[in-house]
């Protein structure tokens, strides 16, 4: 699955794949050899995405870094990530820097995956299962993996689009500061938003970054 082309897609195609319902299932005798083998490295690591508490994801890691530690899973268990990234908004004119996360909801987990570390992660508070089909979890390829690390160490933040085509704005810098108009067109790629401006009885447009317009 390509989890990066949206950050709505990817949670979309999560929802397609329901975590594991039962964690206090009797018979785990999951069928690991299954897992994606080819997504893992020599001795066993991959990543698996963890579901979450929307809105807990800091306080799960915290809760499963201590099991590991008072379980003795760290030769089983790596490292706990909650993706995130810095993202500029603005509102009434101000810019600020916020920390976001990249996938709400979700966090990642690099294990070997066994019966026993399955069990430590699953019933750690605040988790709701692997993402995987039925008790299979399914690790994330090298690649997925790579994106989300340089979406995490990008050094520009990235800046909050609160508008879309069609909604009012209202310019907050340069020669039109404190002007209205209308969104016409985003463009993401080049971080340009093109607003038509009532100029002098005209409807004129003007391109501008997107931290020059809020919504009115």
């Amino acid at each position: 699955m390509d989890l990066f082309e949206q950050d709505d897609q990817f949670k979309g195609e999560l929802g397609d794949i329901e975590p594991d319902a039962n964690p206090e299932a009797d018979d785990l005798s999951l069928e690991f050899a299954d897992s994606g083998v080819s997504e893992q490295t020599e001795d066993g690591r991959a990543w698996y995405v963890v579901h979450c508490y929307s809105g807990y994801e800091n306080k799960v890691r915290h809760n499963l870094e201590q099991r590991i530690e008072t379980m003795g899973m760290k030769d089983k268990i790596f490292d706990v990530v909650v993706p995130t990234e810095e993202e500029i908004e603005v509102k009434e004119g101000k810019r600020r820097t916020v920390e976001r996360r990249v996938f709400p909801g979700y966090i990642l987990v690099n294990m070997i995956l066994s019966e026993e570390s399955w069990y430590v992660v699953r019933n750690t508070p605040g988790v709701t299962g692997f993402v995987g089909m039925g008790n299979n979890p399914t690790p994330l390829r090298p690649e997925e993996v790579a994106q989300i690390i340089k979406r995490m160490e990008a050094e520009a933040p990235r800046i909050k689009v609160t508008f879309k085509p069609g909604e009012r704005v209202r310019i907050v810098d340069g020669p039109f500061n404190d002007f209205r108009g209308t969104v016409s067109e985003i463009d993401m790629e080049r971080a340009k938003v093109r607003v038509m401006v009532n100029f002098f009885g005209r409807e004129t447009p003007v391109e501008l970054d997107f931290l020059q317009v809020e919504k009115a």
